[in-house]
């Protein structure tokens, strides 16, 4: 199975959300919210499932709208973790959340304005044409999860980060 037919094997495995709601909408935020939490757990099962556990996330507020977490990435047999954080657009689910990785702010090229990463070219269409059916674990699926394959192993191969103690 090739690499791209796993990760729409996955994709397929996080349920779509239904209601169509941001932060401004009020009751079908909440609405949503539960349905983003339960795409979340979805995710977080299968991925347990399949011994490819790799991140950690939670609100940081009762809103839902301030999120943070771990992500980790095993290269050469060594965990790197970095911490995770985002805040749910006002625009969003049209919009989809800007992903930060605040610890490889500068570190690479793929990245800006305070470590976010950077989704433009191949996440951000992906997002617009499945928007507002694609929400959080979806954004960490096709998003964070590629971005991490690509660029964690550049980085320690260029000596940019260390495993944590």
């Amino acid at each position: 199975m090739s690499e791209f037919d796993h990760l729409k094997s996955h994709l397929r495995s996080i349920p779509l959300m239904r209601v169509d709601a941001s932060p401004r909408d009020a009751e079908k935020w909440k609405e949503r919210l539960k349905e983003e939490l339960m795409a979340l757990i979805a995710f977080v099962k299968m991925n347990k499932e399949n011994d490819n556990d790799w991140f950690t996330l939670a609100p940081e507020n009762a809103e839902g709208t301030k999120w943070k977490g771990k992500v980790w990435y095993v290269h050469n047999l060594i965990r790197y973790e970095f911490d995770l954080q985002f805040e749910i657009p006002a625009t969003y689910p049209t919009t989809a959340p800007e992903l930060e990785l605040p610890e490889l702010d500068g570190k690479t090229h793929k990245m800006y304005r305070g470590g976010k990463i950077c989704l433009t070219v191949h996440f951000k269409p992906l997002w617009a044409k499945n928007a507002p059916h694609f929400g959080i674990a979806h954004a960490l699926c096709l998003g964070m999860g590629p971005w991490l394959a690509a660029e964690v192993p550049v980085l320690v191969d260029e000596g940019k980060v260390q495993p944590k103690s």
